[in-house]
């Protein structure tokens, strides 16, 4: 868990610029034959409207479509309790951040925010898409521009 309060740039030099984000909605969760993975789609809101598409496994896939159509489930799946214990705990999400790559691995963030402040934490692309959709309203996914732009690596928060 760490604070997101900015940390104070060394006296002199210049204040540390950090990523660039756009804000996207989940435009869709798809299985594309002959593919044998899953994949969602991430769509910037405003112009040029780019894409972020990545593979899921299927039970991740199967769970984000749940929460991405607000299919009730008979008993609660793993963040729709996630979802509830947050509100009961007067715990915000404030938002999910794609925040890097490795290859063909993404990188996620939760932004939350409570009664002792805020923190961010690492988490699974999936799992921050799920939980975000599961939130009484939706937290906003923003991604970071440099995932948008081109399809190399791209180091979390540099």
């Amino acid at each position: 868990m760490s604070d997101t309060t900015p940390v104070a740039a060394p006296e002199g030099a210049p204040p540390a610029a950090g990523p660039e984000f756009r804000t996207a909605v989940v435009a869709s969760v798809t299985l594309d034959l002959p593919s044998q993975h899953p994949s969602v789609v991430l769509r910037e809101l405003e112009s040029p409207r780019r894409q972020l598409t990545f593979p899921l496994a299927l039970p991740d896939a199967v769970t984000l479509a749940h929460a991405l159509r607000r299919i009730p489930t008979p008993r609660p799946l793993t963040h729709e309790l996630m979802a509830e214990v947050l509100a009961r705990f007067d715990v915000d999400l404030v938002a999910v951040r794609m925040v890097g790559r490795q290859g063909a691995v993404l990188f996620a963030e939760l932004d939350l925010r409570g009664r002792s402040g805020r923190s961010v934490h690492s988490c699974r692309p999936s799992d921050a898409l799920t939980l975000a959709l599961r939130q009484a309203v939706p937290a906003p996914v923003l991604i970071d521009v440099r995932l948008l732009e081109g399809d190399g690596d791209v180091a979390p928060g540099t």
